[in-house]
């Protein structure tokens, strides 16, 4: 990358009456056995003051371990936040107490076991100081003087976790990547670590839905916040602005429990998984499951292993974690049917990545390409080409797979490619997974590439998972076809003997915002006339797939 600098562009949100109804200014309360502290004041290095609230046990015998939620959401958000998605978003009211914020852990949990919760407004959000960035250096920064500063206090241990969820991990990425002194341990669940290659343009198509909602529907400030949407505008490349949202992974060192969902495909799968095969963290876990993110960070089992996690790492007790593999994925069937498998990697290392070629001439798919040169064709903006391959015993598919296609278009100077993989059952029925949060139709796997971005970096693509530059565009000439390498984000399916995995390819969205919770969607597309997809003969189009040996 070339030493391009940037600057950033800012504007105000709208002045939410939420502003105006809560209590702003210092107190210190006692409720539930907790001596809860509003609005602490925290200087950062410049000078500028961020806002916290801390909540401790009442009684302390002893000094105390911290966690960290750090979020623009609000410190002071109730449990009914989770009430604006379908079924509470699957958590339990009695999971979580009145006191607990959006995607963060419970104060009233921890503290009845030895522990400090602070919940953060950051910079610029809510009634803190100074301007708001997202997801950036500047924002690590802070959080790193704020670890640095509850270590000297009186109360603390001088060790500090991190924990939550989406938003709160992605600031873990980038805070634990500076490497603060007093930073223990982390428990990265569910987040992204790439802005752009991960939320803001998936295969170099932009994401038009659930971004530029984020910021009017989720940020409130006294003050102006980064421009996001202008931001994405003004750096269409991977550059200097994106890399700064897109830390150093190899740079982490701090233990690490890191938890992904197979179901966040188009948000956080990749880049939790990512994160974990990135960093440099000798003492690390992986766990991948394939339920509803906010369910399964709060289900009380699971909140009972974040703290077998940190008891140890934070206050020298239990040695339970010690023995946990190193890696424990989900095995999927269908929506909410699967089974936990110890592992010892990821990805799995016995893998036998198997090539399943498209034959144009019945779209079906096989171990052996078509002799001669067929082509499939479908309406760019409509139309759809599809290809199925039975199983002829049970398979398991976990990991990554590639989809290589030779393509054309027969009008415009690009092409958007929209993939989908489903799994059929016996009578060619869609299976539905869990999906984005609290959908129950989703896809095996998803993967996405607008052609002029088919650029490969050759030192990070693998066999397996193509990784694009995004440096500039490669636009088509009339007639061109061109060989594409899509990668499709990794999962973990069980086929069963006459079940089909179903390989769709399309110029639009498969699914849709609905009234039950957010999603994602891609825009402007360019799409013009025919998509023509060659494959036989000398064009090598298949769907790498990671069959794993019984």
């Amino acid at each position: 990358m070339s030493q391009e600098t940037f600057e950033y562009l800012f504007r105000r949100v709208k002045s939410p009456q939420a502003l105006s109804k809560i209590e702003y200014g210092y107190r210190a309360i006692r409720e539930d056995g907790m001596l809860i502290e509003r609005d602490v004041a925290v200087p950062m290095r410049d000078g500028v003051r961020i806002l916290v609230d801390i909540y401790r046990p009442e009684v302390a015998q002893q000094a105390l371990p911290t966690l960290i939620a750090w979020a623009p959401y609000g410190k002071h958000s109730p449990r009914g936040t989770y009430e604006r998605f379908h079924n509470n978003g699957g958590v339990k009211h009695e999971w979580v107490s009145r006191h607990a914020a959006f995607e963060a852990p419970d104060p009233l949990y921890w503290s009845r076991h030895g522990y400090a919760v602070i919940n953060v407004d950051p910079r610029g959000t809510w009634n803190s100081e100074g301007k708001a960035t997202f997801w950036s250096p500047d924002e690590a920064i802070d959080y790193y003087d704020l670890i640095e500063w509850v270590a000297a206090q009186p109360w603390s241990n001088g060790k500090v976790g991190c924990s939550g969820v989406s938003y709160l991990t992605i600031l873990q990425w980038q805070v634990a990547a500076l490497q603060p002194p007093h930073l223990a341990a982390i428990n990265p669940w569910e987040g992204y670590s790439d802005s752009y290659r991960e939320r803001t343009t998936h295969g170099g198509i932009p994401e038009n839905l659930f971004g530029p909602s984020w910021l009017d529907r989720s940020i409130y400030s006294n003050n102006e916040v980064e421009d996001v949407l202008a931001m994405v505008e003004k750096h269409p490349f991977f550059d200097a602005y994106w890399k700064s949202k897109a830390p150093d992974l190899s740079k982490i060192e701090v233990p690490a429990y890191v938890v992904a969902s197979w179901g966040d495909q188009g948000l956080h799968t990749r880049g939790t998984l990512e994160g974990f095969k990135q960093m440099s963290s000798k003492q690390k876990w992986l766990e991948v499951h394939a339920r509803n993110k906010w369910e399964y960070f709060m289900r009380p089992d699971n909140v009972e292993k974040q703290r077998i996690f940190f008891d140890h790492f934070l206050k020298g007790s239990s040695d339970e974690v010690l023995s946990w593999p190193k890696v424990n994925i989900e095995v999927r069937e269908r929506h909410y049917v699967g089974a936990m498998r110890a592992e010892s990697e990821w990805p799995l290392a016995r893998t036998a990545y198997t090539r399943l070629f498209l034959h144009g001439a019945d779209g079906s798919m096989g171990p052996a390409p078509e002799a001669a040169q067929t082509q499939v064709q479908y309406d760019a903006q409509q139309g759809q080409a599809v290809f199925d391959y039975r199983f002829e015993a049970d398979t398991e598919l976990s990991g990554h797979m590639k989809l290589r296609l030779w393509v054309s278009t027969s009008a415009g100077d690009d092409m958007d490619l929209l993939v989908a993989v489903h799994k059929l059952d016996t009578s060619g029925e869609q299976v539905p997974f869990a999906y984005f949060s609290v959908y129950d139709n989703g896809p095996v796997a998803l993967g996405w590439l607008r052609v002029s971005h088919r650029e490969l970096d050759p030192v990070r693509s693998t066999e397996y998972q193509p990784w694009l530059l995004h440096q500039r565009e490669l636009r088509l000439k009339p007639g061109e076809c061109v060989p594409v390498d899509i990668e499709i984000l990794a999962s973990s399916t069980l086929f069963h003997k006459g079940e089909s995995i179903r390989l769709v390819i399309q110029g639009r969205d498969f699914y849709h915002l609905t009234p039950k919770g957010p999603m994602i969607g891609h825009g402007p597309l360019r799409n013009e006339g025919m998509h023509i997809l060659r494959m036989g003969g000398t064009c090598d189009s298949h769907l790498l797939v990671p069959v794993i040996p019984k």
